[in-house]
């Protein structure tokens, strides 16, 4: 069997979903993901990576647009990004920070421009006092935050769009590499939430996708 005979590239995914197939690279040797390049390349497909670590980075021959703090890649030509900013993504601490720009590169692949708003955890609620007219200006918020995950409970008891929280895997101890956190949003009193796994930023911004999706099937059935 040859490395070619180990992925079927699913092109029709757009179609079908809205949303295209992203490669994810945890798992795959360097020799796979080339093979995978390659064969998206014969096509004059795009492709977007996640969890690409920078040493496989290394390893590979194409070209690519890496990020090393979201450990995401581009392949390809990059979709434009213009107009206002539909989504909101907010990380409690610095620390959160890799799981949001996971989030708000898999959105700009897209097309879709988001606001980054980081270190704005429950801490220091000041710090969230004086961004909150800014964030309740999107109609979708995604919220990443480890430790006790608070924050999307917070947000979501102030802000009318939908929220997404993604449960990080940051933490002392008892915060289990994210079970607590994950534990602690799907208990939350402020109703609504949507919740994704740990540290699944790209998971996120797919759940945002579909949410502008069907506000935009909704418009086009308004009479």
């Amino acid at each position: 069997m040859s490395v070619a005979d180990e992925f079927t590239l699913d092109f029709a995914r757009p179609e079908r979903i809205g949303l295209e197939e992203t490669i994810y690279a945890a798992g795959k040797s360097a020799e796979q993901i080339d093979a995978i390049l390659a064969a998206a390349g014969e096509r004059g497909a795009r492709l977007f990576l996640t969890r690409l670590d920078p040493e496989k980075r290394a390893a590979l021959r194409h070209d690519l647009d890496y990020c090393p703090v979201s450990r995401t890649a581009v392949f390809g030509r990059p979709n434009a990004v213009s107009g206002a900013a539909p989504v909101a993504i907010v990380a409690a601490g610095t620390s959160d920070v890799p799981v949001a720009r996971e989030a708000e590169r898999t959105l700009a692949y897209a097309g879709i421009r988001a606001t980054l708003i980081a270190d704005v955890g429950v801490a220091g609620l000041w710090r969230l006092q004086r961004r909150l007219d800014e964030i309740r200006a999107h109609p979708v918020v995604i919220v990443a935050a480890g430790m006790d995950a608070a924050l999307p409970s917070v947000v979501g008891g102030l802000v009318p769009g939908a929220l997404i929280a993604v449960p990080t895997s940051v933490g002392y101890g008892v915060a289990e590499g994210g079970r607590a956190a994950l534990d602690a949003v799907l208990a939350s009193c402020a109703p609504g939430i949507t919740v994704c796994n740990i540290d699944n930023g790209y998971g996120a911004a797919c759940a945002a996708m579909r949410v502008l999706h069907a506000a935009r099937a909704l418009r086009e059935l308004s009479p």
